[in-house]
């Protein structure tokens, strides 16, 4: 949701655009409770796992003593050892049986480093150079830190492209071709936040649209428009009005408009060529209609010429 908001405000913003701020669902807290240092799950992960004699009940009760308060936490009332936390998408219960063994389950630097430069292409290849913090032999690294710096890297360059979403939809449970199940993808395109990212995109201004491009399309609802306007940001406030359209804004650049305003716009467009259609229609068949009657007229003339001619010179 954050780049969605970010890139709403950036366009507005750059566009001198007024507009409120629009809440949406925020999901930091839930980061934080997962990886912030050093209250949160990670950190006390690695903290277990540094000393020999924990267990997953020891490191179950740390967590429920360290995060008891926290809103998204929550310890489960089935087992004494697993919690919930209270994600976007839902919540969802974890099992800390077997936490501290896979987060100690880590390839050692020195190991990495030896098949890293082997000759083979292939075994070299499985064992990519290690982060820089992996490679200090005195630090503690673990699964939980090493899949925390994956994330942050992918972040990163996240932070430094533009983003374009596609989301995967499993239209059913049995993996069967014609078959859509409703209430299932629903479900997935709200906790994929697509939901959510059209919520945003509509409260705002969905629809931009370049003054040229938008004078282009439009123009023919008003065809002297362009010769009495002195640039293209009048002819698209003309064009509006016409269109008899409220609360759009104008941008520097483009035109913003609400949801459902450029289908009003096409309608108004759709209508206007359908008249000038009619008018050309009309114009057509008149031209085909007295074509044939100039046809039909002279062929009646020669016609009757023919038949007089014939007349005067056999009288009897």
């Amino acid at each position: 949701m954050q780049h969605v908001f970010k890139m709403e405000q950036e366009e507005y913003t750059k566009e001198e655009i007024d507009w409120s701020y629009i809440e949406f669902v925020d999901n930091q807290d839930v980061l934080d409770l997962i990886e912030k240092k050093p209250g949160g799950v990670i950190a006390l992960l690695d903290e277990a796992c540094m000393f020999p004699r924990s267990t997953h009940e020891t490191f179950a009760e740390k967590l429920y003593q360290t995060l008891k308060d926290n809103k998204r936490f929550s310890k489960s009332k089935l087992s004494r050892t697993d919690f919930t936390i209270n994600h976007y998408a839902g919540d969802v219960t974890y099992q800390t049986d077997l936490f501290l063994d896979k987060n100690k389950d880590y390839v050692v630097p020195e190991h990495a480093a030896l098949l890293c430069a082997s000759k083979c292409s292939f075994v070299s290849g499985l064992f990519p150079p290690l982060h820089e913090e992996s490679t200090k032999s005195t630090k503690f690294s673990s699964i939980a830190t090493q899949f925390k710096q994956q994330l942050q890297s992918l972040l990163e360059t996240l932070s430094a492209t533009e983003p374009h979403y596609i989301r995967c939809v499993k239209a059913n449970n049995l993996l069967k071709p014609g078959i859509f199940e409703n209430n299932d993808v629903l479900q997935q395109l709200r906790c994929g936040g697509v939901m959510e990212a059209i919520r945003i995109s509509c409260a705002g201004y969905p629809t931009r649209k370049n003054f040229d491009e938008f004078v282009q399309r439009f123009s023919i609802m008003e065809p002297k428009v362009l010769k009495s306007c002195p640039d293209e940001m009048t002819a698209c406030k003309r064009l509006l009005d016409k269109a008899n359209l409220k609360d759009y804004q104008i941008g520097k650049t483009k035109v913003f408009l609400r949801a459902g305003q450029m289908a009003e716009l096409d309608a108004c467009r759709a209508e206007v060529l359908g008249r000038s259609a009619i008018v050309i229609q009309k114009k057509a068949r008149t031209y085909i209609c007295e074509k044939q009657y100039k046809l039909l007229r002279f062929s009646a003339i020669e016609l009757q010429r023919a038949i007089k001619g014939i007349n005067y010179s056999n009288p009897f």
